[in-house]
């Protein structure tokens, strides 16, 4: 696996170059942690407001439809059990909380094997900025990532107040924008490939580099479960 990447310009040239640290691009992929992980994130995800009606919720009279013997029909106590028609629901779902606990070490090295996949197969790029014209950003901007990748699906990758790169890309179709600090197993999986800013990846980089790794990472699953909870 390439230890470093090159960073292109608003041109599509090569203007630098980034170093991959081994302990987050290389690592090993652990499929069922990685699996565990991303079931949970979209277990917290959840709304969980599903509810219906029991035979004590549905409306009708609580009387005996008809007298208990003599009918030849089957005995009935009242006309909001099950098997009748608008009767309440056996067993029906109700209102709970899907969220799953899960350690933020767990999280972290999640999403540490998931981009790492993403680098060995070459499927993460480094860019100055989207911020690649003046005028029509979003068409020049779609036009430039053509360039740096021909996936479908891709992630990109921003720092917190690039506002201009966000106008550029945001409204790209085949785009899912996420800040350094919100990346995430999952939105890496579904990605076919990972675009970052430069800013982005420095943000990104230094806080593994600086152990705080479990922090970045947990940061998006974490804010997911809380809503939930």
């Amino acid at each position: 696996m390439a230890t470093s990447l090159d960073v292109l310009d608003t041109k599509g040239n090569k203007a630098g170059s980034v170093d991959l640290p081994a302990e987050v691009f290389d690592v090993q992929t652990n499929i069922p942690l990685i699996h565990q992980v991303v079931v949970a994130q979209q277990a917290a995800a959840r709304q969980g407001t599903h509810k219906t009606k029991g035979r004590g919720e549905v409306s009708g009279s609580g009387s005996k439809p008809f007298k208990q013997k003599g009918t030849g029909r089957a005995r009935q106590g009242s006309v909001r059990m099950p098997q009748h028609i608008g009767g309440g629901v056996v067993h029906g779902p109700v209102p709970r909380d899907y969220a799953q606990r899960t350690p933020k070490k767990m999280i972290a090295a999640a999403l540490r094997g998931s981009l790492s996949d993403r680098a060995r197969g070459g499927r993460i790029h480094v860019v100055e900025t989207f911020a690649v014209a003046d005028e029509r950003l979003t068409k020049n901007a779609a036009e430039y990532l053509s360039k740096v990748v021909q996936s479908k699906n891709v992630l990109i990758v921003l720092e917190r107040g690039d506002d201009v790169s966000l106008r550029a890309v945001r409204n790209i179709p085949s785009v899912h924008v996420l800040s350094y600090d919100q990346l995430n197993a999952y939105d890496v999986l579904v990605s076919d490939d990972i675009v970052f800013t430069k800013g982005a990846f420095d943000g990104f980089v230094a806080g593994p580099a600086s152990g705080k790794s479990v922090k970045a990472a947990a940061s998006s699953a974490e804010a997911t479960e809380e809503v939930s909870a």
